[in-house]
């Protein structure tokens, strides 16, 4: 019987192939796994992006690095699997991390229409889009993800881990502030 605690290390490490913001040299790498239906990956996604300016005002642009990988539910958020891949398809043509930050906003509308709606918004080319959805292009890119999740011990999503080991504490802005800090020493 193995529980989540049994594996606290990432076994799949940070790599150019990874959503980043920042450089991968930084003192402290988050990785998070999210699902983008799901409202505590919402917050946990908040939380971070407001440590990283707090950090980076602080220490310096390279001293977080964050990353996020696909973790969708699909047995609890129907919609999350799309939306992974309306995130990949936006990367594709370079706007991942706005397409990222539009899926969080607007979790309760991930369908379809509004998947579309958002790349739009977003200038991106729509018959490219739509093409790269309905054909599931990135589909074992969002698969190789969630299998390194798994490998990695992770079940359900958010999930994080700070230079390669599980965080397990509380998810508020302080604790997970302090874990940070933390590992860069």
């Amino acid at each position: 019987m193995s529980d989540d605690r049994s594996h606290s290390s990432l076994l799949v490490p940070p790599s150019t192939q990874d959503r980043i913001q920042g450089v991968l040299s930084a003192k402290v790498v988050l990785v998070m796994y999210g699902d983008y239906q799901c409202s505590r990956s919402a917050d946990v996604y908040k939380m971070i992006k407001v440590i990283k300016r707090e950090l980076s005002a602080s220490f310096g642009e390279d001293y977080l690095c964050s990353i996020f990988r696909h973790f969708p539910q699909t047995q609890i958020h129907p919609h999350a699997q799309r939306a992974a891949q309306a995130a990949q398809a936006a990367a594709a043509q370079g706007q991942f991390w706005s397409m990222h930050d539009t899926l969080f906003a607007h979790q309760q509308k991930l369908e379809n229409g509004y998947l579309v709606e958002y790349a739009n918004d977003l200038g991106l080319d729509i018959p490219q889009f739509l093409k790269e959805l309905s054909k599931q292009v990135h589909i074992a890119r969002i698969n190789e993800d969630i299998e390194g999740g798994i490998h990695s011990g992770v079940t359900s999503a958010p999930a994080l881990f700070i230079n390669g080991t599980r965080y397990t504490g509380h998810c508020n802005t302080a604790k997970l502030m302090a874990a940070i800090i933390a590992a860069s020493h």
